[in-house]
């Protein structure tokens, strides 16, 4: 969902390597704590634990160099330490959200009952790992763990239920994303011996976890319908308008938070948090335009999708496929343009890429918002303001 445009790192005079050098830190650190297979649960939403860490400190993590690697085109580069604090931190939450979602593509059927096994063996071996690391930097993860575990025996309790859905509370099926969120957001403070913090940012790690929570459902809610997979906002008859109205209110909640714990004009937080955020919060925007003739939270385009491949039977994965389920992101380096889309319209030209893209045109679209010079009158920070349209 975080993916901080290289091009935006200039206007906040950030070296635009930071994000890649910690990506870099963690798939390392991944591989000298698992192996090498651990390197596929690296997350790059778990990278801003890294930067957000090295915020609140006053020195930043120990680098060291990292040899030649396909994804740098066979480039050295300074990334930090796989055993500091912040490599730390980021690993357990890429290790434990992994094997959760390992565990539910199993649960789910998504995978072919013969890669049951050697996945369930992966899934646990990044379970042990984020145990192992989770207690080098003093965090208990048993409460997220039970609450994940929670989390999937809630939605399963949901899907068995006879009759129509709508009796879940849409809080309840997000609580496991708000607390794991906000316990991996307040240890950020814990690490960096800046306990005034944690308060703030274990609520606005609580919004961040809502907002993930809620943007994949919206994203996902046609083909969940269509496929007859558990959403939770089908599972709560929350119409698609109303769950984005909640991930914008998140998103200023979060900004708020971040305020007040002094960061929100950190440039790097600014870049490699706020700026995605706000472009993801408004490429979510699609996912509530409804088909033709529909009105937004109508749900019956999703209903007619679901009829008509209601005959088709479901499609599982081959083993080929089942590694690409297990990454949560590709470490293809930057959002940067990648598809030359302006978030805002949905317009996409291939020629700002060519003419440099200064990300007013096309793949950030935040100068407004990031900035606030358009809806604050340039005080330079962002709480409550950053809700303008582009």
């Amino acid at each position: 969902m975080l993916r901080p445009c290289r091009h935006g790192a200039a206007k906040y005079g950030i070296d635009p390597g930071l994000w890649q050098s910690h990506m870099c830190g963690l798939c390392l650190g991944l591989r000298d704590g698992g192996g090498q297979i651990a390197r596929a649960a690296t997350n790059t939403d778990a990278i801003v634990l890294s930067l957000l860490t090295e915020a609140q400190t006053e020195t930043p993590a120990s680098r060291r160099t990292a040899g030649p690697c396909p994804l740098r085109g066979m480039r050295a580069a300074r990334v930090p330490v796989g055993a500091s604090a912040p490599v730390r931190l980021a690993a357990t939450a890429s290790l434990l959200l992994g094997s959760a979602k390992v565990r539910d593509h199993i649960d789910d059927g998504d995978l072919r009952s013969r890669l049951h096994r050697p996945m369930r063996r992966i899934a646990t071996g990044w379970s042990a790992g984020a145990h192992a690391h989770a207690a080098g930097i003093g965090l208990d993860i048993e409460p997220l763990v039970a609450a994940i575990e929670a989390q999937a025996g809630t939605e399963r309790r949901i899907a068995a239920a006879s009759g129509p859905f709508g009796t879940a509370d849409l809080d309840d099926l997000t609580v496991a994303s708000r607390h794991c969120a906000a316990e991996f957001f307040a240890h950020t403070a814990v690490l960096a011996g800046r306990p005034d913090n944690t308060g703030p940012l274990r609520a606005a790690g609580a919004e961040f976890g809502r907002i993930a929570h809620l943007a994949d459902a919206l994203t996902d809610y046609t083909a969940d319908a269509a496929a007859h997979r558990f959403n939770p906002l089908a599972a709560t008859a929350t119409p698609p308008a109303a769950a984005y109205d909640l991930v914008r209110a998140s998103d200023r909640a979060l900004r708020e938070s971040l305020c007040t714990a002094g960061l929100a004009r950190i440039p790097a937080l600014r870049w490699a948090l706020l700026d995605p955020l706000a472009t993801a919060v408004r490429r979510l925007a699609a996912a509530v335009v409804t088909p033709a003739g529909a009105t937004p939270g109508d749900t019956s385009g999703a209903q007619n999708s679901t009829e008509q491949d209601a005959s088709a039977p479901p499609r599982r994965p081959g083993a080929g496929e089942a590694i690409q389920l297990i990454l949560t992101q590709y470490c293809t380096g930057y959002a940067c343009c990648a598809d030359h889309t302006n978030p805002c319209s949905g317009e996409q030209r291939k020629s700002w890429a060519a003419r440099g893209c200064d990300c007013r045109n096309c793949c950030d679209c935040a100068g407004c918002c990031s900035d606030c010079g358009g809806c604050c009158g340039g005080d330079g920070c962002c709480c409550g303001c950053c809700d303008c349209s582009c």
